[in-house]
């Protein structure tokens, strides 16, 4: 037991949040066991509210054109509110992951043209050649988004276990709307998250650092 605790938390430790991608596709069969092993996250009476979209090929291509032109000339209107602020902690790690980025490609803090244009990459997948939309049922309110979360995190750990990277982008589903119009996604169905995926260009320096985790200590308490 204790040996695959420890492949586990290798596995754990491996993932990280991939911004260069090789032009190389993941297999069908390897996107379908990824997701039939974040299928088995634990979910409030069994509902499995996640739905799954799956791009490929050009269908990725054409995506990228849609989501970029609606990021350059719309306002982002999510199917979930953005958090109403960051303070204290949550700040503090926010901006370090930012600058560990912006230091990692060499982008000046202050240099706000470049940043933009880093940002905006986010709505080509950073080159990516997949993308999964993630959606869950409306009627489920929270505790569907809260399983669909638990979805996501296994995604993302399933597929660096098969050697593939991931990202998980919030910032593409700023443009539910667009999203939900270009695969004629239901009302039902609320967009929560993209996932991009693919083999990751280790030579590219925005896949060079790591953003550290809390301490265990500050984050859990002992009763009794």
């Amino acid at each position: 037991m204790s040996d695959r605790f420890t492949l586990l938390k290798e596995i754990l430790h491996e993932r990280y949040s991939c911004r260069a991608y090789l032009d190389a596709d993941v297999p069908d069969n390897d996107v379908r066991e990824i997701v039939a092993a974040a299928s088995r996250a634990p979910t409030w009476c069994n509902a499995q509210p996640w739905e799954v979209i799956v791009t490929r090929g050009q269908a990725t291509r054409a995506f990228a054109e849609v989501l970029t032109t609606a990021a350059m000339n719309t306002e982002m209107k999510p199917d979930f509110e953005w958090p109403e602020r960051y303070t204290g902690v949550y700040q503090d790690r926010r901006r370090v992951c930012g600058y560990q980025l912006y230091d990692a490609l060499e982008i000046d803090r202050n240099d706000r043209p470049k940043r933009d244009e880093q940002m905006m990459r986010n709505f080509s997948f950073f080159g990516a050649p997949h993308v999964a939309i993630v959606t869950t049922e409306a009627e489920l309110g929270a505790y569907g988004a809260m399983d669909c979360g638990g979805f996501i995190a296994l995604f993302a750990i399933a597929a660096r276990a098969k050697g593939i990277a991931t990202v998980v982008q919030a910032s593409v589903t700023g443009y539910a709307p667009t999203i939900r119009d270009h695969f004629g996604i239901p009302e039902n169905r609320l967009i929560q998250t993209a996932i991009t995926f693919g083999y990751e260009d280790r030579s590219h320096p925005s896949n060079s650092f790591r953003t550290e985790r809390a301490d265990v200590d500050s984050v859990v308490t002992f009763v009794g």
